[in-house]
Formats: structure tokens, sequence, C-alpha cells
């Protein structure tokens, strides 16, 4: 190895080093920036400090619920929060919501501001709906000058999702009421909000740096300048949230065997659609509400191309549906009818029938299951459990 290689290994190997400290060094930069923009303070809206529920037992094989986790139950003489810029509260009064409120284009689907007809506590209830305290990480965001919903909606629509959390944006009109950003409203003052948590995952670190670096975009375009709660504090609320989400996601399931053959598909069809049932394009067999949604849906357990099958499993997804619907008693009754109807025996997965003490213990279970929910502020089928468990 000549003297001109071993210089340009040694000069090689000294750009290499450098490269690296550079990285490192703006690396730190860049968390030393994110640090201070994520000084505010944001309390915790959820929990009280030190409770936080317990990990979730597995569930067993006969379709029972268990004593799970649990936030506080509100302060009986609360008042309704409704939202406001700053920090959130540390434990939001319960809002009335209208079960019939979707989400996600909610807040973009409206084409006309509310008309005067229209009650303003609804607007404000429906704008809580969509950024609400007790599941949202709040957002505040100040306006240099009163802005138009039109000129700001096409902005606002381009932060719909941070992974798969949705986002959703209100605004302060000059009415005096909360309300979701209409075209012909105008505003002073705007509250985002990005939901903590879902079924499946809480709000995550990189999330929510997407969501802050895309927040600043958007709060440039419409001359706006957002406050951003300390990332430290809203990652344990999602953790909590999440950890209440996982613990109460309930699904209750019965299963009719057959007595005799396997019945056949085509027959299935029928009798499923003389009970009431709808066949979904996905295949599904789902019972309607009678308000666009369902109580509960049906599975033959086999894939589409199978002509036969003996067993099929009735399925209520508990978090989704408001007791006084009696979600658990309509399946029960179901089941039972299609007994008759099929030849069949109710049964749990191991193929042991289910006596009516047993489905009787379930339900009062369930019952147990909605008051744990209530208590939390989240009831079963609310705007909120919707939102959640969706």
């Amino acid at each position: 190895m000549t003297d001109l290689q071993i210089t340009l290994f040694g000069a090689g190997g000294v750009f290499i080093v450098a490269v690296f400290s550079y990285n490192k060094w703006q690396e730190y930069k860049a968390k030393k920036s994110v640090e201070r923009a994520f000084s505010n303070d944001h309390d915790d809206v959820l929990m009280r400090e030190g409770e936080a529920p317990g990990a979730s037992s597995s569930m067993p094989a006969e379709p029972v619920l268990r004593q799970e986790p649990r936030f506080d139950p509100a302060p009986a003489n609360a008042a309704k929060t409704e939202p406001s810029f700053g920090a959130a509260p540390a434990r939001p009064a319960p809002a009335v919501f209208a079960d019939e409120v979707g989400q996600g284009d909610t807040a973009y689907g409206l084409e006309t501001a509310p008309s005067p007809s229209q009650a303003p506590t609804a607007a404000s209830e429906l704008a809580t709906s969509l950024v609400d305290p007790l599941i949202d990480c709040l957002l505040p965001l100040s306006l240099e000058a009163p802005v138009r919903g039109e000129k700001i909606l096409p902005v606002l629509q381009t932060l719909r999702l941070v992974g798969n959390k949705p986002v959703h944006f209100i605004g302060l009109h000059v009415n005096g009421d909360w309300e979701p950003i209409t075209h012909g409203g105008v505003y002073t003052k705007m509250q985002g909000g990005v939901q903590l948590a879902s079924r499946t995952t809480a709000l995550n670190e990189l999330e929510y740096s997407e969501l802050v670096t895309r927040l600043r975009v958007v709060a440039d375009e419409i001359g706006a300048e957002p406050e951003v709660p300390d990332m430290m504090e809203v990652m344990a609320e999602a953790r909590n949230l999440h950890r209440f989400v996982a613990g109460h996601d309930a699904q209750l399931g019965v299963n009719l065997h057959t007595n005799g053959a396997p019945w056949a598909i085509a027959t299935l069809l029928i009798a499923l659609e003389k009970q009431g049932f709808d066949v979904r394009p996905d295949g599904r067999f789902v019972m309607p509400d009678g308000q666009g949604g369902h109580l509960f849906s049906l599975s033959t357990n086999v894939t589409l191309a199978e002509e036969t099958t003996p067993r099929l499993t009735l399925l209520l997804d508990v978090p989704c549906v408001a007791p006084a619907r009696d979600g658990f008693g309509a399946m029960v009754a179901c089941a039972r009818s299609l007994v008759g109807r099929l030849d069949a025996t109710i049964v749990d997965d191991y193929n042991q029938a289910l006596s009516d003490p047993a489905l009787a213990e379930i339900a009062g279970q369930v019952q147990e299951f909605y008051q744990e929910m209530e208590a939390a502020d989240i009831p079963a089928g609310s705007t909120r459990a919707l939102r959640l468990f969706s």
C-alpha cells in the first residue's frame, strides 16, 4: 500500500466521522426544537393523577364479560364544558351527543351555514362531538383576523388524518357559538382536535410530530397561530385512553350448531332474510336497528365458495350498541327463533349447550359493562363510543 493510498484512507475516515458527528448535532438541535415547541401545559382530561386502568385479562371461550378497568366517574355536579382555548380541563363534564352525528366527513360535508331556525345548542353539541376534550387532544388556533369558512375549508381538508386518527376543526362563529367550519360562516377563533386513540392503537410520538408539522403549515396558510400541547402529556393521555378502549373492546358471540346435516347456504339465505337480516355486499349478514345502523351481525363461518355450513355465529359489538336497544337481548331472541327455524342448538365455542340461566347471567354482566362505560362518560352507542370503537 502506497503513502497516497494510506493518506486517502485516512482522509476518508476523517470525512465519515465528520459527517456522522454533524448528523448527530443536527438530530440534537431538532430534538431540542421539538421540545421547545411542545412546552405548553396540557392536563390529562381522562384520568386523575395516579389512577390508570390495569391490563385486561384474556377473554374466556364462553361469551361472558369481564370486570374491566374503568375511568373515574365524573362529579355529579359537573357543568357542561364547551370547547375553549388553552389547555383542556382536567375533567370535562359529560356532554349531550346525537347518536346520528357521524365522524370524519361531518366537519367538511356541510355546504351551507346552519339556518336561523336551528337551535344554537345543537351547533355547540355537534362541535363538541367533533372536537371532544375527553377523547381528543385539543389544538387551539388564534386567528390574526376573522376568516370565512369557504376560504379555509380547502386548507383544512389537507389535514384529515394522522395515521388512523381523525383530525377535526371547529370555529367560534361571530354569533358566539362553536360550530363545525361551514361555507358562509365567519369565525374569530378555531379549535382543532386529533383523536387520542382508536380501537387498534394510541396516538404515538411519530404521528404527533407529523401532526404538529402539518398543523403549522395549515396555520400559516390560514393566518393562525397554533398552541401545541406538550408531547409527553399528550402521549400519557393517549395511552390511558387506549387502555380503556382495549379493556372495553368486548364482542359477544353465541353460536348455533345444526342438530342434523349441515345447512345449505342457499337455504340459509332465505331463512335469514325472513328473520330480518340484511345481506351486505361483503357477504356479511347484519340485523338493522331501524335507524341506519345495526344491532348485531351473523357469520356462516365458511368462505363464499362453500355450499354448506354446520355452524352460525351471531356477534354483538357491545360498546357500539346503546343499552336502550338491548342488543344482547335481541341477539339471544333471534338465536332462539333460528333454533326452531333451522333445528339447531345454542352452544358456546366448545359446542357446549348454553342454558337459559347461563344466558341470563351474561345479560347481567352486559348491564354491568354498560354501567362502567357510563361511569367513564363514554356511554355505549354514544358518539364518543362510536368514534373510539369504529
